[in-house]
């Protein structure tokens, strides 16, 4: 687990009001605190869609629990005002010299056959806000050319706070997302077979490491057993819809882009 060693400051202007620190490992990560005032399910949502972004090899910055200690605390004016409290928080790694989306630089980026496994995940969990916030996808130059990175799970559920109730009305629902940069890439770039492997990944987990995501979050970020099965039951419903999503997904797909890959689609 990481642990805290320097506060750096408030950073960007979200919901959550995600702080900057310096880690253990001597990076820089953005962290949202526990009592940001969504509340601590904002946590759980980042962490299972941490998990989730590494089993499906999604371009999501690496994220994890950092550890908060009381001296570090004590030495930022900031953090003492905010109240936070010592305890485990969620950590992001920073991404320096980084741009927003555009129209011009979605083509050019070099990664954009995977924004089909990131429309997977995102319609999995019900997740607006990667489009609806227009600062949840990024670019950057790297070695290998342009990358798009998607960060910011907080809103998955639709929502921060997210109840049981609400997770059994959402698990059988589909809703199609074709909104700003995802109508873009449905349009103009992705084939149906960009989905495939996603798609085939998500069908291969198990109960048992789904059980375990949920298992993994922080006892004091989502303390009922109750939220914890339903989640668990809405993990494994969503992933027994997945080809039925990625159906509707594909038929969104101009003929022109599927000939040639038709016959990836099972």
């Amino acid at each position: 687990m990481l642990t805290a060693s320097v506060h750096m400051g408030r950073v960007g202007l979200g919901a959550t009001t995600p702080q900057l620190f310096r880690a253990s490992d001597g990076k820089v990560y953005v962290v949202k605190l526990q009592n940001n005032r969504l509340g601590p399910k904002v946590l759980a949502n980042e962490l299972l869609g941490s998990k989730m972004g590494e089993i499906l090899g999604l371009s999501f910055p690496r994220g994890g629990v950092i550890k908060l200690e009381e001296q570090v605390i004590k030495r930022s004016r900031i953090l003492l005002a905010a109240r936070v409290t010592p305890g485990r928080h969620y950590a992001c790694e920073y991404l320096s010299h980084t741009g927003y989306i555009t129209r011009s630089n979605l083509g050019k980026a070099a990664n954009r056959g995977q924004m089909a496994g990131v429309m997977l995940f995102d319609h999995m969990f019900h997740n607006l806000d990667r489009t609806f916030n227009r600062r949840n996808l990024l670019v950057r130059q790297e070695r290998e050319g342009l990358k798009i990175y998607a960060i910011d799970n907080s809103h998955l559920f639709r929502r921060g706070r997210w109840t049981v109730e609400w997770l059994e009305k959402l698990a059988p629902t589909i809703k199609l997302n074709r909104h700003w940069a995802y109508g873009w890439l449905l349009k103009h770039y992705l084939t149906p077979g960009d989905f495939a492997p996603y798609l085939e990944r998500i069908q291969a987990i198990p109960d048992s490491e789904l059980a375990g995501l949920v298992a993994g979050i922080p006892q004091e970020w989502l303390p009922q057993d109750s939220e914890r099965q339903a989640l668990e039951r809405y993990l494994i419903t969503r992933r027994d819809m997945i080809e039925e999503i990625a159906v509707c997904l594909r038929a969104l797909i101009p003929n022109k882009h599927r000939g040639s890959d038709i016959h990836m689609i099972k």
